[in-house]
């Protein structure tokens, strides 16, 4: 294979890249849910029933397929018969993990359910292990899915829910080895077991249940969880941020950083390969059916908070790196679709890698929020067969690959190729041989970039950083000559 040439194999295809791949998270996390998403019936900003009007329009934009709630830490000191009911009765409550925010738990079940209605997309329900009982947690998934006579069923349609909600997705406690419990990997596959007996289907509702796994590298919990609860278990989760600083002396800037920490981040997100790979070997040693799937269900980069804002929020800024990031990990979640069942950014609104960003009334689309709108095609397509020989760049003494590559074919039978420049300087020249494709062949391509490594959007200027057309490239039978921009992700879409 000649250098500098990516080879995408039409006619070859290698499994479905599961739509849950695009997954969200939001937490009950500084101005995540509160302002970002609820804004409260009386509020002047407009919403239907609570909920922003903008945000959900612009969140339907992007096909979200599963949002995971109520957390993260939050999940474990959350406790859901405070959040139902009406709702000037209910419990005020201290987020003690984030800023030690007071909440009024104005938004439960019902209003996150309403929020997916809304959406179209499914819950994702993270339960508490670390501070709830087994009968609490059972008594939730009663309360949301039992169709029939019962008294959690009867306490639900006394707030107004008559007919019980589907929910597939539920995760069995969260970072139990943490902020969930502190726990040692051989306590929790007991507890994960005993809890998950009593997290029971009803009726047709069938559960996917989701253990607590590992804290990035972490591949003894992997090894012990699979080996003493795999058998229990749908799903098994994992967690990796991108932070090109240290996660307690000094995570970096999100809009002030150096060429060194562009780099950095670089490679750090390319370490989500290695992780996936080694984690999937001890997944396969219990399971070689790939039964049961590999959850990512908080990744992302994690900066130092916003100057000026409450540390505990996690408010930060979102850059052309950050598109980067994100379009690195999708493509590499796709690429492992064998084991990857789904994987939830963290997150949504305000916080963290979000997609949206709010001041009051103002809303504005970060440049993170464009990669997922990109990629929205990859949706439960098949993956296809790629073959890369691409330049090497060497910063930091590292050495990683200018260019990341997936690949996709729709229902349609149209091609999508999403594609990476990972360099922060250098534009990438190469070949794409397109093989199994008819004659002749049409192509499209939309970009984001930028000519500034800190660009991003803000308030003042929203669309500093959106995608727009893409043309650099020559089409000669079945080869294109691509040169793409440094800093740039691009999505060709190939017909015939």
């Amino acid at each position: 294979m000649e250098n500098n040439q990516v080879i995408i194999n039409a006619d070859i295809e290698q499994g479905t890249i599961n739509k849950n791949i695009y997954g969200h998270f939001a937490e009950h996390l500084g101005r995540g849910i509160y302002e970002g998403i609820w804004v409260g019936e009386e509020s002047s900003i407009p919403n239907t029933n609570g909920i922003r009007n903008d945000v959900v329009a612009a969140l339907k934009n992007i096909n979200i397929p599963v949002i995971r709630w109520p957390g993260g830490c939050f999940a474990d000191e959350y406790h859901w018969k405070d959040g139902i009911g009406p709702r000037e009765g209910r419990k005020r409550m201290v987020n003690t993990h984030w800023g030690g925010l007071v909440e009024n738990n104005h938004f439960g079940t019902h209003e996150f359910m309403m929020l997916c209605d809304m959406l179209g997309t499914e819950p994702y329900i993270c339960g508490n292990v670390g501070s709830g009982t087994v009968q609490e947690m059972s008594e939730w998934v009663e309360y949301m899915t039992f169709d029939g006579e019962s008294p959690m069923a009867n306490w639900r349609q006394e707030n107004g829910r008559q007919e019980p909600w589907k929910v597939k997705y539920f995760g069995v406690g969260n970072e139990n080895w943490g902020c969930g419990g502190n726990m040692r990997p051989e306590y929790y596959a007991d507890l994960y077991r005993r809890y998950q007996t009593y997290v029971r289907n009803y009726g047709d509702n069938k559960l996917y249940k989701i253990a607590g796994g590992a804290n990035v590298d972490d591949y003894n919990w992997t090894e012990v969880l699979m080996r003493e609860a795999g058998h229990m278990m749908d799903g098994l989760s994992i967690h990796y941020y991108t932070i090109p600083g240290d996660f307690w002396t000094g995570k970096g800037s999100a809009t002030d950083f150096t060429e060194d920490e562009w780099a950095i981040t670089m490679q750090r997100v390319l370490h989500t390969d290695e992780l996936i790979r080694k984690h999937s070997n001890i997944m396969d040693k219990y399971d070689p059916g790939k039964r049961v799937g590999m959850i990512i269900d908080e990744w992302g980069t994690w900066f130092d908070a916003e100057p000026g804002t409450n540390p505990g929020f996690l408010y930060q800024q979102n850059t052309i790196r950050d598109a980067l990031v994100a379009g690195v990990s999708l493509n590499i979640f796709n690429n492992h679709c064998d084991r990857v069942q789904m994987a939830n950014i963290a997150q949504t609104v305000n916080v963290l890698q979000a997609m949206i960003l709010t001041d009051g009334a103002k809303m504005i689309l970060t440049p993170t929020y464009h990669v997922f709108e990109m990629y929205k095609v990859h949706q439960d397509a098949k993956k296809l067969a790629v073959d890369i020989n691409v330049d090497s760049i060497t910063s930091g003494g590292a050495t990683i690959p200018q260019v990341s590559v997936s690949a996709s074919k729709d229902k349609d039978g149209k091609v999508h190729i999403s594609l990476c420049n990972l360099d922060n300087h250098a534009d990438a020249t190469f070949t794409l041989n397109l093989r199994g494709i008819v004659d002749p062949i049409h192509v499209a391509g939309r970009i984001l970039t930028s000519e500034q490594m800190e660009a991003r959007n803000t308030f003042e200027e929203p669309t500093v950083v959106e995608p727009t057309a893409f043309t650099g490239f020559i089409v000669d039978g079945h080869n294109l000559r691509i040169t793409l921009p440094s800093k740039s992700v691009t999505l060709l879409a190939i017909e015939s």
